[in-house]
């Protein structure tokens, strides 16, 4: 194959215009809703995920911190829905790029450090300087304890870019080898589909445990700052 090997994380473009914008609003329309007073089995269920995820991820935190369950619950659901579209042959994920992970990352962050110097500033302070610290060592930890702080949002949005993409290209180069010893060694190619299944069974669990591991990241910045 002579495609190159990074062309899918191109972002596509409609008419010269980018596309990108309108891939991030196509899996919301993918949840199914219900306008009847007896659910169906789909929506039950989803229902029921939606609940599990929400009381595992809101368990540890207080009042005040439970005011973000709506906006984590969606965050989850849109990562979880971009990872698997992502997944099916000539799409797009928009979670391989830096670019949107941060856009998801530090304002998520962001709110929740800011709530943390306003409700507990105090608390939110002492996490610079841990107790018992000897004085020479205190202008070193602070600074080591800011920039531990501030990289916080780069490594959520490193996390998430970096396993996406190297499972994409994964299934790119074993797809592209099954591929190619199509037409020279039929049981060669054989095992090597197989092992492309398996990596795909892999990348789907991937993909979840992925966008549970961004939110509950996310969680708990926030439990540490309410």
């Amino acid at each position: 194959m002579n495609e190159n090997l990074f062309a899918s994380f191109i972002a596509p473009t409609i008419l010269g215009l980018p596309a990108t914008v309108l891939i991030i609003l196509f899996p919301p329309l993918l949840i199914p809703t219900s306008k009847y007073l007896i659910n169906n089995r789909l929506i039950t269920t989803q229902q029921w995920l939606i609940k599990l995820t929400s009381k595992q991820m809101m368990a540890m935190h207080n009042t005040k911190g439970r005011t973000w369950s709506l906006m984590l619950v969606s965050l989850i659901i849109f990562i979880t829905t971009t990872n698997l579209l992502g997944l099916l042959p000539h799409s797009f994920t928009p979670t391989t790029q830096l670019s949107m992970n941060l856009a998801m990352a530090i304002p998520l962050w962001a709110g929740a450090v800011i709530m943390g110097f306003r409700s507990k500033i105090k608390n939110a302070l002492a996490h610079f300087l841990p107790q018992g610290t000897p004085t020479p060592l205190i202008p070193m930890l602070v600074i080591i304890e800011t920039i531990s702080l501030l990289i916080q949002p780069m490594a959520l949005a490193v996390r998430l870019t970096a396993n996406i993409t190297a499972g994409h290209l994964l299934m790119h180069l074993i797809g592209s080898a099954t591929l190619a010893m199509s037409t020279i060694n039929l049981p060669s190619t054989l095992i090597i589909f197989t092992i492309l299944i398996l990596l795909t069974i892999l990348e789907i669990a991937v993909a979840l445990i992925q966008a549970y591991v961004f939110t509950l990241l996310v969680s708990l910045y926030l439990h540490d700052n309410t």
